[in-house]
Formats: structure tokens, sequence, C-alpha cells
């Protein structure tokens, strides 16, 4: 820039300042900048050429402003460019605005904010630098195409104002358009703008087509109360004579957060009303602890499908408290159990579970190593009064381990650990067992790891791992004391190796065993990783612990294998399987999913022999997958089902579309459920929303813009 013009913009500006300082006593000065600012006598000033007025954060641009002292107005001359603090951005042909920009009057004129809304207006009036007032305006988020100047929707409304302090839209004779077509009519009504994420009003409405409640409409209506407070009403009208107001609270607090949900209906389904309540919450405790809480509560066990909110077939209500540090944890938890399984009894299932748990590490003076301390409290309560299906059972077991590692000659790394368990129990209600049971369980386990580990040429990198356990632990009588949380025995590559294969303290493995495995892990430089590992376990003698489907019986047990794949370009699989010397298949599962930009999949497959003591009385063989495809830049399309082989029908299948862009999002979903019990019946759901996006706060840049080429 040359030093002579330089000198003309930095002395136009501080006319100009001085001049606007003069007429807005009672507020920050203004200051204007321009190729060329000339005086008119002693009252009026022009600047030409690039124009920029600043004032309390806004700028104003324009080709040609004139100010003039005696009115204390500007007259500007476009294309005319204000952007607000806000982020609100104010286009017009021509203006006229007080000094300090608040006030005023704009011709043609577009308003664009938070780069998501635009409203346009023939005519744009300032009022105090609070509310802009549009006449004969249209609003829309939609691009604009030149070929096709037809937004996807827009309001067309007599006047819009815009509130600035409370950040609301008022629409007067406002009307509804979809793709040029009206299709609601609106007399008043308001909408929140795009910079505000909490406010009065009705959120999308969703319409609703099932076999169970018919053809409805669900509105919801959110209630802002407070800024850390807030409630949704939703009322649900559907055709089959069904009435329902469900609602959602939530609140904020300092430390943690609540969540009341539920609902009141009436339908055909039943005589008197029905519905369910729900709380959840967490919050942080002195001391490092912490608390979280949910419940649930239906009238009866076919609500929650029938209205679609859940699949749960057992409902828990916990109350849990606390604190995981590096050497210590404290858990206190008491949890609810009510069962709305087809033919379950609650009253024989202990529905009442308290635990209390604490266990901590340090560090072993003198002989090296951590010492491992445990104490876990448990109890649990049936309501029945019967013999043996009314068992109630109260435990406390302790826990001490040792354990020191070593690195060997040749990279071989070493681990001896040693302890013992004490159990006692307490049982009530079942003549089968003794009323007070006490076991100990001495424990010993050795290891030997010898990780091999090579770099090629190509960046490829290998890491071998073969490893061995020697365990010995005291079989106890598993007969003495009833098996309530160990009934679910799965052998896999994340228990081959410790102390005991049953996931509870009901049962602990005992005798002398040996645990033998190999894993193969390669990564490769792009990012692609492979995971293989296979063992099994061989026992000095056969206890007869497990049943023979778990692979676990024996004096070998069965293989255990697995799989891991994860390549660079966004694939997944995951492979397990349990087999004998035969290779005859115990237990199996697969996954795999893949996820790019234009489609995804995700699919599973299970299979698990018959287990009669698992309560498996037929095989388990399940097959679930779930897909979508773009089909065009805001097109997605969506599918789902899951197929049981071992009955030999599908039990649930859906099909979606969705349809986003930078204005609006459409979703339509079609589920099929196939499986039923008396008090549930298959159903049948439709669903299908629409959101205007650019309102609220509601992200617009997500998705692909509407395209305005071939």
């Amino acid at each position: 820039m040359r030093p002579a013009l330089r000198r003309l913009i930095l002395s136009s500006a501080l006319v100009a300042a001085t001049a606007f300082a003069a007429v807005a006593q009672d507020s920050a000065p203004a200051t204007l900048v321009a190729d060329q600012v000339s005086l008119n006598g002693t009252s009026q000033l022009v600047a030409r050429g690039g124009v920029e007025v600043i004032h309390e954060g806004a700028v104003l641009r324009a080709s040609e402003v004139r100010y003039d002292r005696a009115t204390g107005g500007l007259e500007i001359q476009g294309p005319i460019t204000l952007t607000e603090p806000g982020g609100t951005v104010v286009l017009a042909n021509a203006a006229e605005l007080s000094a300090d920009l608040r006030n005023g009057l704009l011709q043609s004129a577009r308003v664009v904010m938070d780069r998501q809304l635009q409203l346009a207006a023939s005519e744009m009036q300032r009022v105090e630098g609070r509310h802009t007032v549009l006449s004969r305006a249209v609003a829309s988020s939609c691009q604009i195409c030149a070929d096709d100047p037809t937004p996807l929707w827009e309001i067309r409304a007599q006047r819009i104002i815009h509130d600035e302090l409370e950040r609301q839209i008022y629409f007067d004779n406002a009307q509804l358009r979809m793709f040029g077509v009206p299709v609601a009519w609106l007399p008043h009504f308001r909408m929140p703008d795009p910079t505000l994420d909490r406010a009065r009003g009705v959120l999308a409405p969703r319409l609703i087509s099932t076999s169970r409640l018919g053809f409805g409409l669900e509105v919801p209506y959110f209630i802002p109360l407070g800024p850390s407070r807030d409630l949704t009403l939703l009322p649900l009208l559907a055709t089959k004579d069904v009435q329902s107001m469900g609602l959602r609270y939530r609140q904020a607090f300092n430390t943690g957060n609540i969540e009341i949900s539920g609902a009141l209906s009436r339908d055909q389904s039943m005589s008197q009303g029905r519905g369910w309540l729900g709380v959840t919450g967490s919050f942080a405790l002195p001391r490092g602890f912490g608390l979280y809480f949910t419940s649930r509560m239906v009238t009866d066990d076919a609500y929650l499908r029938d209205y679609d909110l859940s699949e749960d077939d057992r409902l828990d209500s916990l109350v849990q408290v606390n604190r995981i540090r590096r050497d210590e944890l404290i858990e206190a938890r008491l949890r609810h159990s009510h069962s709305i399984r087809d033919g379950e009894s609650n009253s024989r299932l202990p529905q009442l579970i308290a635990d209390l748990e604490w266990m901590r590490r340090f560090d072993a003076p003198g002989i090296g190593g951590r010492l491992t301390f445990g104490i876990n409290i448990h109890g649990h309560r049936r309501s029945s009064d019967e013999d043996i299906f009314g068992l109630d059972m109260s435990q406390a077991r302790f826990t001490a381990l040792w354990r020191r590692d070593w690195l060997l000659g040749r990279g071989i790394l070493a681990a001896a650990e040693i302890g013992t368990a004490v159990d006692l129990n307490r049982i009530g209600q079942d003549s089968r067992y003794n009323s007070r049971v006490y076991t100990s369980t001495p424990m010993l386990r050795t290891e030997l790891r010898w990780p091999w580990a090579r770099m090629g040429a190509t960046g490829i990198s290998d890491v071998i791992e073969p490893v061995v356990e020697f365990v010995w632990s005291r079989q106890n009588n598993a007969d003495q004391i009833p098996n309530s949380d160990s009934g679910l025995v799965e052998f896999d590559e994340g228990n081959l190796f410790g102390f005991s294969r049953f996931p509870g303290y009901d049962r602990r493995e005992g005798g002398r065993r040996i645990n033998a495995g190999l894993s193969w892990t390669r990564i490769y430089p792009g990012g692609t990783s492979l995971i293989a590992s296979a063992g099994r376990v061989f026992r000095f003698s056969d206890y007869n612990q497990f049943s023979p489907v778990s692979g676990l019986n024996g004096r070998r047990s069965s293989w255990v294998s697995a799989l891991h794949l994860q390549t660079a370009g966004g694939m997944r699989f995951q492979g397990r399987a349990t087999f004998d010397d035969s290779f005859d298949l115990s237990r199996g599962e697969l996954r795999m999913g893949i996820s790019r930009e234009r489609y995804g999949l995700d699919a599973a497959w299970i299979w698990a022999d018959a287990d009669p003591s698992e309560n498996r009385p037929v095989d388990t063989s399940e097959w679930s997958v779930d897909g979508r495809v773009k089909l065009a830049s805001n097109w997605t399309a969506m599918a789902s089902g899951r197929y049981d082989f071992g009955v030999n029908e599908p039990t649930r299948a859906g099909l979606g579309l969705e349809y986003l862009n930078e204005c609006l999002k459409v979703q339509m979903a079609l589920t099929r459920k196939f499986s039923g019990t008396a008090a549930i019946r298959p159903s049948t759901n439709f669903s299908l929303s629409m959101d205007l996006l650019g309102f609220g706060g509601r992200p617009s840049g997500s998705a692909a813009a509407r395209s305005c080429s071939f």
C-alpha cells in the first residue's frame, strides 16, 4: 500500500471516529475506514469505496456511506453486508441506519443466522438493536440453485420478527411449503433461532403405525425449567383407541445428573390404564466415590414391547456406590430384579441381591512381588417361602494372593502366584443343604511365557508367544453349596489361563492341571493387525466338575481358538471356536464388520450345543445382520435381520430409509417382530419422522448439501 493512501485511510478513520463519538456519547465511538472520505460543509461526512464501519463488534461494509451530523443517521448504498458479534449476517441493497447501527430500515434484505437459517424480505427494519422485523418474508435453511430456485422447504410469512435478546423468531400469517407446495398454514407461531440450544416449544413429530396400536402421531413438547432442568411431554394418539402421555424430566447438578422417564396409557389391550416409570442418575460423592442408580417398573409384561420402548425381558433396579483407584476397588451394590419373561415366576427368582466388595494391592516387603487382598459379601433373597424354590443365601468370601514376576535368560518371563480363598455360606429354605457351610481353597500357580519377536525388512512385525501354566487348587465338595452364580460356563481364550473357569464364586475349579496356549500377533505398517490364538487344558485327574458340553470336562479339555483381524480399510473379523480332537464343534462365534463412507455391514453367527445343566434344552444357532448403503449423496438405506436356526424361523427384520441434507432430515423405518408369547404377540411397526434442520442449534452441515449441478 502506498504511503499516501495509507495516510488517507488513517486520517479518514480518525475524522470519522471523532464525528461518530460526538453523536453517540452514550455508547462506544464508531470507527470508519474507506478509500475516500470527504466533508460537505460542517455536518455531512461522505465515505466511498471499500467502506467499513465498526461499532461494538458489529461490522458494516458498503460501497458508500453518508453520515449527517444534524440528523445522526447513515445513508448507505449497497451491496451492504452487516456482520453482528453473534455471527448473524445481514445483506441488503440500501439502508438508512442510526450511527450506532441499532435502528433503521433496509431494502431487499436477507439475514443469515449461524450459517444455517436464511430470512429474506423486501424490507427489513432494525429496532433498538434487538428486534429485526421483516415484511413479506420467507425463511429456509436449504440451498437454492439458480436453475431451480424452489427450496425443499420454506416458511412464507406476512411478517417475521427476530428477537436477538431472547433468540426467538416469530412468524405472523405463515405458510409452510414443501417443494413449493403449501402443506400447512399457521396464523402465529415461534421457533428458536439457530444459536439457541434449549427453547420451549414443539419438537419434530413422529408418525407411527403398528399392528398393536394402529396409526398414530406423537408430538413432543419441550419445556425448559431453567439452565439445568427441562421437561419433555410426549403425547401419543393412535387409531386403536390409544391415548398415551409420556414424559422425560432431566436435571443437572454440580456433581451429577438425574433423568426420570415414564408414560401413562390407555388402549384396547387392557381395560385399566397401563404405563411404565424409569429413573436413572449418577453423582460424584466426596473422597472420590461415585453413585449410580437406575430403576424401571411396568404395569404389565407386554407394555414395553407394545410401545416399542425396549426388548428387555428382565427389569433391574440398581443402586451402586464405588471408588476405583490404581491399587484399590471399593464397591457396594443393591439390585432388585423383576422378570417379564414368559414362564418365569418372580417369587422363585433371587429378586433382591446385595454385594459389598473391597480389593487392595500392596507391594510385598522383603520378598518382593505384590499382595492382593479381597473381601466380598453377598446375599440374595427370594420372596417364596417354599422349600428349595425359596432358597435364600448370604455369603462372605475372603481372598489373599501373592504374585511375583521374573525375567529369566533368553527373554523368558516367569511368574509365581500363591494364595487362599475362604468362603462362609449361610443357606436358608433349602433342606438339601446344611444351613452353614465353610470352605477354604488354597491355590498355587506358576507360569512361563517366552515371547519371540521379529521385524521384517518390509516393516511387518510378528510376535509369537507360547504360554504354559501349572495350577493347583484344592478340590472342594461342590454338592455342599447350591450353584446360584456359576451356572453358565463359557470356555474361550479369555479364561484359558487363570485359577478358575467358573464365572462366579459358588464354584471354584480344583485339582492339578496345565493350561497351555500359543498366540501369534502380526502388525502391518499400514495399520492392519492379525491376532490368532489356540490352547487347551490338561488335567492330572478328571474331577467331573463341568458339564460334557462345556468343553472343559475330562482330563483333556476341548481346543479353544480365536482369530481377530482388523484391516486398515475398516474391515473387522472375529472368530471363536471350541472343538474336540475330532474337530466336532460345540461352541462357535463369527462376527464380521466393514465400515466405509458409502456402505457398512455387521454380521454375526453364534452356535452352542444344547446343555440341560445350563437350562438350554435345544441347540442355539442364530444369525444376525445389520447393513447400510448410501444410494445417493443424501439417501441411505438400512436393513437388519435375525434368524433362529434352532426353531427355523426369523425373530426380527427391519428396513429403513433416510434422507439427510443441510436443511431436511426424513427417517422411515419398518420392523417386524416374529417371535412372541401369550402376553407379547408378534407385531409390525412403521415410523416416520421429519426434521426441519436449521432451528435451535441443530447441525445442518453434517450431511451433503443439495447439489446444484447435474
